[in-house]
């Protein structure tokens, strides 16, 4: 009898090995097909195989790694593509979107990786990435004021290139320049232009793309419903978007940043609440960031600071101006403020020295790397300050939490109205948490707390 199990046993576990090897075979030769559809759909003036990449390919780890942005993301146990494909033309795009499409396989569009949860480049579903890094070419028209921008390239590429033709010209788009155009333009781009220029999404004129049934469209073909879906509606829903055209903005020759720190000593709360009855109601050429965390006095014990980041397209006289009649309690001074060029601010805001060359701008690796965790949400009316204290008490209980908070307001809420979702008519501003945790554990337990 006891023969009789073992056989039994022996059995079934060559049956589930046999099963596993079966699926395993099968799944291999579902990926060898769809590379060989790719092969069979690349045009002989811009062959594919170069920019293939499988698992057995040497650099397939190092090329899925170069735009993982949050460490999270970047474990062996996160679900991997079982292929990667480096975009070098158009009709690469179309063999992808061709074969997905025919092989029923998800498709994931990458193109800087700064998304929250990894969605560009991570699924539980079998799937292939599209890594957009190649196509970030950037033509700038001064004489229109317009500039025809890929997906690929990152806002510092941008910024740059803009920078290089003019010195009175810029684009409404986030503060950091390792962003991808792609997510960022298709998901609105907020930045700290936004009040006076609204959203990145607002200033494009047209786009490329190629749609689901692999057709290469622009404005007037893609019809104006696309059109807005693309602004704003996320990068991978409706198209693979391969360019947008841009409206450029006129900037001053001189604008002003600065940044200024209060602790809770120094009336923080105060001056928060302040903040949050009169940012969003400013100028629309004033905008001002604030930024809390946790810091540690002297004395060993944790206290909360407010920091408040601003660019002000302006000089420092207009600006402090402003300040003293619209936001006295943060106590701006003249030596608070910082003249500089427009190109310059961007370095400003994203913790580059000023005197810094701006081709760090052509950088595209970030200055640092942390598991993050990030939630973003909108705020409809000023926080109280019994609210703020009892923020205050759980920010010190954590280990290193972060929130921004943008003001809108200006500009934005006009276009809003206008043309995009009403739900969003009504924010003061808009917030979002960032925990920075240097482990993985770590930030596990903060998540948890």
């Amino acid at each position: 009898m006891g023969k009789l199990k073992a056989v039994v046993v022996v059995t079934m576990i060559s049956t589930v090995l046999l099963s596993i090897l079966w699926r395993a075979t099968l799944h291999l030769e579902d990926n060898e097909n769809f590379v060989r559809c790719l092969l069979d759909h690349s045009h002989p003036s811009h062959p594919i195989s170069s920019a293939i990449y499988t698992p057995k390919s040497s650099s397939f780890s190092s090329v899925l790694e170069s735009y993982i942005r949050n460490l999270r993301f970047n474990e062996s146990s996160t679900p991997k593509p079982f292929l990667i494909l480096t975009a070098l033309h158009e009709s690469h795009i179309q063999a992808a979107v061709t074969c997905g499409k025919s092989h029923g396989v998800q498709m994931k569009i990458r193109s800087g990786g700064h998304d929250y949860e990894g969605l560009s480049y991570v699924s539980t579903l079998p799937f292939f990435l599209l890594d957009m890094f190649n196509l970030r070419s950037i033509d700038v028209y001064i004489e229109t004021e317009t500039a025809w921008v890929q997906t690929g390239a990152t806002l510092g590429e941008v910024f740059y290139r803009i920078a290089e033709k003019s010195k009175t010209h810029g684009f409404p788009a986030g503060v950091c320049p390792t962003v991808g155009v792609g997510g960022h333009i298709s998901g609105a781009g907020y930045g700290n232009m936004m009040r006076k220029y609204g959203v990145s999404a607002d200033n494009v004129l047209d786009a490329l793309i190629i749609d689901a049934n692999g057709r290469l469209l622009d404005r007037q073909s893609m019809g104006e419903d696309l059109f807005w879906a693309i602004r704003g509606g996320g990068g991978a829903s409706f198209a693979v978007v391969l360019a947008y055209k841009i409206k450029l903005v006129r900037v001053p020759e001189t604008v002003t940043v600065f940044q200024v720190d209060r602790t809770l000593e120094e009336d923080a709360t105060d001056i928060v609440d302040q903040w949050q009855h009169v940012a969003y109601n400013l100028p629309q050429e004033l905008f001002i960031r604030l930024m809390l965390d946790v810091v540690v006095k002297s004395s060993g014990e944790k206290t909360l600071r407010a920091s408040f980041v601003s660019l002000f397209l302006g000089d420092s006289e207009s600006l402090l101006s402003i300040m003293k009649e619209r936001f006295p309690k943060l106590g701006l001074s003249k030596s608070d403020c910082i003249e500089t060029s427009w190109v310059k601010s961007v370095l400003f805001w994203s913790n580059i020295p000023l005197e810094t060359d701006i081709q760090v701008l052509l950088d595209r690796t970030p200055q640092t790397l942390d598991y993050l965790k990030r939630k973003s949400d909108y705020v409809r009316e000023p926080i109280p300050k019994a609210g703020l204290e009892s923020l205050w008490k759980k920010m010190m209980e954590l280990e290193k939490p972060r929130m921004y908070f943008n003001p809108y307001g200006g500009k934005w809420r006009k276009l809003q109205q206008k043309k995009f979702h009403s739900h969003i008519e009504l924010e003061i501003y808009g917030r979002f948490n960032i925990w920075r945790i240097g482990t993985k554990q770590g930030l596990k337990q903060q998540i948890v707390t």
